[in-house]
């Protein structure tokens, strides 16, 4: 073949709209994604398809508010990949939201229903706002607004958004009204995370935080930690870390301190969390707590336990707080909250890391079973989906943990290397269109 004729190459460059010099979260994403890749035989070939987004919208919400000034804030939904079926992931309201964050969750959130073999691909969605210092009103306007300006790429069918930071189960009823009212019908399965008297699931508000218990269990058996004796802290008190210290506290543990935006706290001989949890849910935080002595935050990190829960925002423990970290175990509650530089850290001193893409995985199988119930309109019980959400858990951590003996990779490796390849194997199946 003349050079004229011979086939072309091209570079696989980084997308125009990123700045190659300040990649953040997505950045995080991707050299997980470099680690992976040489465990992914001829699939490796279709490992591009995981570092580019399938479809990316970035929209404006504008919005009237009480005073009669028109405000507008800045909204993102991104679809990873659909290889596997229809995106699903969440929204959140944050006033730091930004394209590489919302690209880096609708990427992880892929990994993660891959990783549990759900028959959903990745998505992500968020508005760049702080919901505190809106009103009632302006919060339904806004999540309105946005439902609308996203409504051509969501439905049961398409892409399923749900709760995530800064949203909850009426943010959804809104979402979910707004897309039905633009749809001329109700559409239950246009979001999960609903209230269960507009098709909601039951057990879906515990489900995130049930799945970090369910596979930390499942993790300290295997490395002979005692639950019952553990000395557990938590960042972040939320439906997550809330849920999986009352859990765990259950199953004997010493909840021993726990951070949020609003201060640390920390007692030795352990937290009363049924106490906590009502002054979180009637202060919105933790500071005022009587029943625990406040240390200073920078100070979280280096405190005595067994059991470290990160289920706060992402990029928590990094290279300057990993080496201080005390716990035999870390449980990935919130999603991307250790840095490679910080995994690296942390393994290197053998500290067990139960990565988000497993650990936090209970949330999005609930929402799972949402869908198909509000699909049949036929719906579990409770003890029903608590039953099936720890039955998937318990399989799917035990399938990461013989992949990372296999290969002696990382739990967090050995997660992508399983959840790849069932994406990779789909795209492979599915192959190009045209």
């Amino acid at each position: 073949m003349s050079p004229a004729h011979a086939p072309a190459t091209f570079t696989q460059a980084l997308p125009s709209y990123l700045d190659p010099h300040h990649l953040g979260p997505w950045g995080i994403y991707l050299q997980q994604v470099d680690r992976v890749t040489p465990y992914l035989g001829r699939l490796a070939r279709w490992v591009e398809t995981l570092k580019r987004p399938k479809r990316t919208l970035i929209v404006d919400v504008p919005i009237q508010l009480d005073n009669g000034t028109v405000a507008h804030f800045e909204g993102y939904r991104v679809q990873h990949n659909t290889s596997r079926g229809p995106g699903k992931g969440g929204v959140r309201f944050h006033q730091d939201v930004t394209l590489s964050e919302v690209m880096a969750l609708a990427a992880w959130m892929s990994i993660k229903n891959a990783a549990v073999n759900v028959p959903y691909g990745g998505a992500k969605g968020g508005i760049r706002v702080d919901p505190r210092q809106l009103s009632r009103g302006e919060l339904e306007r806004v999540t309105r607004r946005y439902t609308s300006e996203i409504g051509i790429i969501i439905g049961p069918s398409k892409d399923i958004p749900a709760p995530d930071v800064n949203t909850n189960e009426q943010v959804m009823a809104w979402m979910m009204d707004t897309y039905s009212m633009n749809e001329g019908a109700t559409a239950t399965g246009v979001v999960t995370g609903k209230p269960v008297d507009l098709g909601g699931s039951l057990g879906r508000r515990e489900a995130t935080g049930r799945g970090v218990f369910t596979v930390g269990a499942e993790a300290a058996r295997r490395i002979g930690l005692d639950v019952a004796a553990a000395r557990v802290a938590v960042q972040g008190f939320g439906n997550v870390g809330g849920v999986a210290a009352k859990l765990f506290a259950e199953a004997g543990a010493r909840i021993v301190a726990v951070q949020d935006h609003g201060g640390t706290l920390y007692r030795d001989s352990g937290i009363d969390v049924p106490a906590l949890l009502d002054h979180v849910g009637r202060h919105g935080s933790v500071a005022g707590f009587a029943g625990a002595d406040t240390v200073a935050s920078e100070d979280f990190w280096g405190l005595p336990c067994d059991i470290l829960i990160p289920a706060a925002l992402e990029g928590q423990i990094t290279e300057k707080n990993a080496g201080r970290i005390q716990a035999r175990m870390v449980i990935e509650g919130a999603n991307g909250p250790t840095t490679p530089q910080a995994d690296d850290i942390l393994h290197d001193r053998g500290v067990l890391v139960l990565p988000d893409v497993i650990a936090n995985a209970g949330g999005v199988t609930v929402s799972y079973f949402e869908w198909v119930q509000d699909f049949s309109s036929f719906f579990w019980t409770e003890d029903e989906i608590n039953a099936r959400l720890v039955k998937i858990m318990k399989d799917a951590f035990a399938a990461v943990w013989q992949v990372a003996e296999d290969h002696k990779v990382s739990l967090r490796t050995a997660t992508f290397i399983i959840a790849c390849q069932r994406i990779l194997h789909a795209r492979d199946l599915r192959g190009l269109y045209p």
